[in-house]
């Protein structure tokens, strides 16, 4: 039987790159609902029965801190945070017996919690699904979060090879990664391209979001190197991009163009 799963995540690219995620596993996970807020995140959990069985759970939310969500409402499942915070906060996590994934969300990362997660429900059956949360801990690392606000830390450059020589290349310098023939190739504004040693799927955990999107498995473009988007039918588009793309036509994934949409107009 498939996981059940809620989101809670205040910025609609990384909710929808979660679910994506959760769906692309060999044991797909089923998401009933997502929310951006600790209001909307109270609505959805008393509203979902029977229980999820895991809560991916954002900690800076739209309007305030996760751990609100504690206070206001019972969680009768086990949670998995999902945070751009750095180490020395998250031992809180390990001592109240949750798991937690740094964003951007490694797809490995993620398997690894949900098997982690299935191995506890078989292992405890019988057992109360919820963890066990320390108040005084989670009181701390408020503390802490509210000291300390987060920065995902996203690649600036890329070492690319040359020849018998090393190059640097800038992100800035990059309109796009494309692969071909098992090789991924990194594309730059001058009209070079490179091979790089990373898939498509590690560079788009590796690459700001808000400045790069994975328009299909082959492509994933930076926003300023597409130049023009047609409609190519009532449910596709097509991307033209700038250099020249190696393939005539670069489509946006059907299941993507909406959340496309919305990231160019953010």
């Amino acid at each position: 039987m498939s996981l059940r799963a809620l989101i809670v995540e205040d910025e609609p690219l990384a909710a929808r790159r979660l679910a994506d995620l959760l769906v692309r596993q060999a044991e797909p996970v089923q998401v009933l609902g997502m929310a951006e807020s600790v209001v909307q995140a109270v609505a959805l959990l008393e509203s979902t029965q029977p229980a999820p069985d895991v809560l991916f759970l954002d900690i800076h939310l739209a309007d305030g801190l996760s751990f609100e969500l504690f206070e206001r409402t019972q969680v009768r499942c086990p949670v998995i945070f999902t945070t751009a915070y750095d180490q020395y906060a998250l031992q809180a996590f390990k001592v109240n017996s949750v798991d937690y994934l740094l964003k951007p969300i490694d797809e490995e990362e993620l398997t690894a919690a949900l098997r982690k997660l299935r191995a506890l429900r078989a292992a405890a059956v019988a057992a109360p699904a919820a963890p066990a949360f320390d108040p005084g801990l989670l009181a701390q690392l408020m503390q802490q979060m509210q000291q300390a606000p987060p920065a995902a830390s996203y690649k600036t450059q890329f070492v690319v090879r040359v020849g018998e020589h090393l190059k640097v290349v800038p992100v800035d310098q990059i309109a796009y990664f494309f692969s071909l023939e098992k090789a991924t190739f990194l594309q730059t504004t001058e009209g070079r391209k490179y091979v790089v040693d990373y898939t498509m799927d590690q560079l788009e955990t590796l690459l700001d979001p808000r400045r790069f999107f994975r328009l299909n498995r082959a492509y994933l473009a930076q926003q300023l190197a597409i130049q023009d988007i047609i409609h190519y039918t009532n449910s596709r588009l097509q991307t033209v991009l700038r250099p020249t793309a190696p393939d005539a036509q670069v489509l946006v994934s059907r299941e993507k163009v909406q959340v496309f949409k919305s990231w160019l107009d953010r």
